[in-house]
């Protein structure tokens, strides 16, 4: 199974929907494959230009590590000195914090990530969880 284009926009549009529900501060939102392609992304009026970088790298280290953002974090925490070597082979790509999803299928097969950001990390990946439960995939926190 793969994330569509069309389950993909789902994502983000609901996400951003959530956002604005909450009231919370503007979102970008981007979606990749399991290659960590982007599949899809947008970014809210009012959003810092430079978010997509940090909605990408949250998505980028949750799909290349298999490890949602909250395990990253705890790992970070735990490990400073492997996700900082994480982050040199990825080129300095990764953001090992809430707000990166991983995308499962009904297997468990990680099939890619969603990564939004702009409020704090929690409330990213609550958007990032609305995106997904109405695109009918199953995300990892």
């Amino acid at each position: 199974m793969a994330v569509t284009l069309r389950k993909a926009r789902t994502i983000v549009r609901k996400a951003l929907e959530k956002g604005r529900e909450l009231e919370l501060k503007p979102l970008s939102v981007v979606v990749l494959d399991a290659g960590g392609h982007v599949i899809a992304f947008e970014r809210e009026d009012g959003a810092a230009p430079g978010r997509f970088a940090i909605a990408q790298g949250k998505a980028y280290g949750s799909v290349m590590l298999g490890m949602a953002g909250t395990a990253q974090m705890a790992r970070a925490e735990a490990q400073a000195y492997f996700m900082a070597a994480v982050n040199g082979v990825y080129g300095g790509q990764v953001v090992p914090v809430p707000g990166g999803v991983l995308l499962r299928d009904k297997k468990g097969a990680v099939i890619g990530a969603v990564g939004v950001t702009g409020d704090t990390s929690d409330n990213d990946a609550i958007a990032a969880m609305a995106g997904i439960e109405a695109a009918g995939l199953t995300g990892e926190i």
